[in-house]
Formats: C-alpha cells, structure tokens, sequence
C-alpha cells in the first residue's frame, strides 16, 4: 500500500507540473496577443478561467507529494531543543491537524461542486460549468486525503515509508 500512494502521489505532482506548464503557455500566447493587437492578434479567449482552474487543480496535485516529504515551510525555531518524545507528538499532533483540515476542505469543496452542478452556473467567457473546475480538482484531492492519513500513520509508526526515501525536512 505504501508504494501505491507514495507512486500515486509523485504521479499527481507530474500532472499539476504539467498543467503549470500549459498555463504558463497559455499565459505566453494570451499575453503575446495582447501585446500584438495591432497585428490582428489578440488575448486568448477565457484565458483568466482556465488559469484560475488549472492553478487549483495544480495545487491540489502538488500537495499531496510535498507532504510526504515534509516540504512544507516550518518555522522551528525552539524545535531542536525539544526532547525527541515531544517532537514525536507535535509531529503527530500537527499531522491529524493537517488531516482534519483537508479532510474538511474536501467535503466542502465536494459541497460547491453539487451546488455548482445543481444551479448551472457558467463562467463568463468560456461558458463552461464551474462545477468542472471542482470536479477535476476532487480526485487529486482525495488523493491527498489518503496520502495525509498515510503520512500520520507514519509518524504515529504504525507504517513505514518505502526503503529509502528521504524527506526534504531542513532547519529553516
């Protein structure tokens, strides 16, 4: 199982890399038209709605991997001098913390996305159900559940990472 969600999540990272980098080409060419209108170009068409909604689904891809590897920022300023004990628990304290609350995210992203759906509402462009934006975003989200869940059960050492593997934890 450890493989499978270490496996899952690094591969949702490569999918928001690569909607980041269609949004970035996107933004390229929207703002190359822009800025040769005089030529008969112009911007891209709904071109604010598509990064809007690439950018979250790339966020919520990205999360799930930099959890596992404890990338994200922490300020440990008295943390080096905690005893080994109660670093474990704080560990494990903001870890059910960090659950709970994407946890909480998920089901009430999973609640916009029935209302979107059930009141029809479309972007102003583009015209293309809101409610897409949310769906696509929903499943690296509950990966993210999964791989939160894991990574408690890991400090709580009831699993073990895979063999080998590093997290990115540094003195900030």
């Amino acid at each position: 199982m450890t493989h499978a969600i270490y496996g899952l999540s690094r591969a949702m990272t490569w999918l928001g890399a690569f909607v980041l980098v269609v949004l970035a080409v996107l933004s390229v060419l929207s703002i190359g038209g822009r800025a040769l209108s005089g030529l008969g170009l112009g911007p891209v068409p709904g071109d604010f709605e598509l990064v809007e909604a690439g950018t979250a689904l790339a966020v919520f891809c990205f999360l799930p991997w930099a959890h596992l590897k404890r990338g994200h920022a922490v300020v440990d300023l008295f943390w080096r001098a905690y005893p080994p004990g109660l670093r474990r628990v704080l560990e494990a304290a903001t870890d059910a913390l960090m659950l709970a609350v994407w946890l909480l995210l998920v089901w009430r992203m999973s609640v916009a996305m029935l209302d979107y759906r059930a009141n029809g509402e479309v972007t102003f462009i583009l015209q293309f159900p809101v409610w897409w934006g949310y769906a696509a975003s929903m499943l690296p989200a509950v990966i993210g559940c999964v791989a939160y869940a894991w990574r408690l059960l890991e400090t709580l050492r009831i699993v073990q990472p895979p063999a080998g593997f590093e997290t990115a934890e540094v003195v900030h």
